[in-house]
């Protein structure tokens, strides 16, 4: 018998879960909220490690287009003083593809291919069948439409409708906020910010806030400047304002260098990130037909690792399904329990790193990078 399965989020855990699906001829229902693929900016860029996004590609039969589209000159990394001094300048080692860059767009488009995704599918809740029901778990939509699968895995992001049918944790808040700014066509607009960012990404670490700039592709620059804060801090800023956060912004950095208060300056629009988690070891007792890939398992500091483990855990999960004959339930539960251990170890990786990273002390930030970088 075919069993009905559908993941819940259309972002890299849930379209990696269901290209493998696709590629190994298993249908899976792919429910996204958003009303169409370019309903809202897709984000920044990624950085693909070897072992976990690249081999995740690799098993969706994609990696050969991956390293077209990507970047290898993005893994470059400059660290500046707040004065403007490089104290740190790493360029790409040549033909280096441990971690090439590509825009989530680019991805997103990668992993979509053929796949039929149902846009504008807002599920709200998630509905486990009890030990007399046998018909299921339910998903119920915003539109008060339900329907019914075998197996739904939560692919939803840090504030997960799935999240409850199998956990009650919620994400708290870190301490620390970022607020996202862009520019456009840096070379031609601003040369000597473009000259500052180098090709891939430059950060400035202070006491307790950092700015960092990483270029996209096109000429497009992300800049996040981040900094430790109450969750309320803006009570008295209109975020919608944008002169007003740009000014908020440059009052909180105010003695650093011109040209990297340049990279507030010149950005054109704000938005406001408060980075939130879930417990560093995050596990459920195990539900028949409920399970979470990604954000929705184990939100953890956006520091390179989040998409990689989604990536690679919706590609391991949809193989391990294609593998039948298989017991769908077995196969969830020993994915949970591989899934568990190595998201725990990167859990507790990316939770220091925010604390060294935003921190009293600058020189702890550098030293992070000096123990990953190439010497």
């Amino acid at each position: 018998m075919r069993q009905r399965i559908a993941v819940i989020g259309g972002g890299p855990a849930g379209l990696t879960f269901a290209r493998v699906l696709h590629r190994h001829g298993c249908p899976v229902a792919v429910l996204e909220r958003d009303p169409a693929p370019d309903a809202r900016p897709p984000g920044g860029t990624l950085d693909m490690h070897e072992g976990l996004g690249q081999l995740a590609l690799d098993k969706a039969g994609l990696l050969a287009e991956f390293r077209t589209l990507s970047r290898p000159e993005g893994q470059a990394m400059r660290i500046l003083d707040t004065d403007g001094t490089v104290l740190r300048d790493w360029p790409p080692r040549p033909d280096d593809r441990a971690n090439p860059e590509i825009d989530r767009g680019q991805l997103r488009d990668l992993l979509l291919g053929p796949l039929d995704v149902q846009w504008g599918r807002d599920a709200t809740r998630v509905v486990p069948g009890t030990d007399r029901d046998r018909d299921g778990v339910t998903v119920c939509f915003a539109d008060g439409r339900q329907e019914t699968f075998d197996l739904v895995v939560g692919a939803d992001g840090a504030w997960s409708r799935t999240r409850p049918a199998v956990s009650p944790a919620t994400p708290r808040y870190t301490g620390v906020t970022s607020v996202e700014t862009s520019l456009d066509d840096v070379d031609t607009h601003h040369p000597g910010l473009a000259r500052l960012i180098g090709e891939g990404s430059m950060a400035v670490y202070g006491v307790n806030r950092a700015l960092v700039a990483q270029r996209n592709s096109g000429g497009h620059v992300k800049v996040n400047a981040q900094f430790r804060a109450p969750l309320d801090w803006h009570t008295d800023l209109d975020l919608t304002d944008a002169e007003a956060v740009r000014a908020s912004l440059l009052a909180l950095f105010d003695g650093w260098a011109a040209p990297l208060l340049d990279l507030l300056r010149h950005g054109t629009a704000f938005v406001h990130r408060p980075l939130h988690v879930l417990p560093v070891s995050h596990t459920w007792t195990h539900l028949p037909g409920v399970t979470l890939l990604g954000d929705a398992a184990h939100l953890m500091p956006p520091l390179g690792a989040g998409a990689n483990l989604a990536m690679l855990e919706g590609a391991e999960l949809a193989e391990a399904i294609a593998a039948g004959p298989v017991d769908l339930d077995g196969a969830v539960r020993v994915f949970e329990e591989r899934m568990w251990a190595r998201a725990g170890r990167w859990a507790e990786i990316t939770a220091a790193g925010l604390e060294r990273l935003v921190s009293p002390d600058p020189a702890e930030a550098v030293a992070v990078f000096d123990q990953v970088q190439p010497s």
